[in-house]
């Protein structure tokens, strides 16, 4: 069941690959559906974004886009920090995990994820992000 939110809304893109981030930002603008976009280079940064932020809920993103495999720290290492944040911010966000794997484990890991609402192949496409949205939100004027 979709979650109500209002506007502005916001989407932060996860992923160590700054041509990855550029290119799904820019079909992340194409599709109007957000009006911000949070980039993070590393799940460490994406950490560090939602601790400053945690008093401010209205700065926390809606939808975070998640990179699996990246270096340091991995979506699913991202997961087990994101686990204990406080339910305020957890209630805020959906969260589906973006991968060019063909790894079957870490396709089972996503899907077994509670926090995980879908994972999506690598490239991302308008039409992927218009299903998400649909399934997740529905906006309130």
């Amino acid at each position: 069941m979709p979650v109500k939110v209002s506007r502005p809304l916001k989407v932060m893109l996860i992923d160590d690959n700054i041509i990855d981030l550029k290119i799904n930002s820019k079909i992340i603008t194409i599709t109007g559906l957000f009006d911000e976009i949070i980039m993070c280079q590393s799940a460490e940064e994406a950490i560090a974004y939602f601790q400053d932020h945690a008093a401010q809920p209205d700065q926390l993103p809606n939808l975070i886009l998640l990179d699996i495999q990246m270096p340091e720290m991995d979506g699913f290492e991202f997961l087990e920090q994101y686990k204990g944040f406080p339910e305020i911010l957890k209630g805020k966000t959906s969260i589906a995990m973006l991968s060019s794997t063909l790894d079957f484990g870490d396709i089972r890991r996503a899907e077994a994820n509670s926090y995980v609402i879908q994972l999506l192949k690598k490239p991302l496409m308008t039409a992927n992000v218009q299903a998400i949205f649909e399934k997740s939100f529905k906006v309130v004027e």
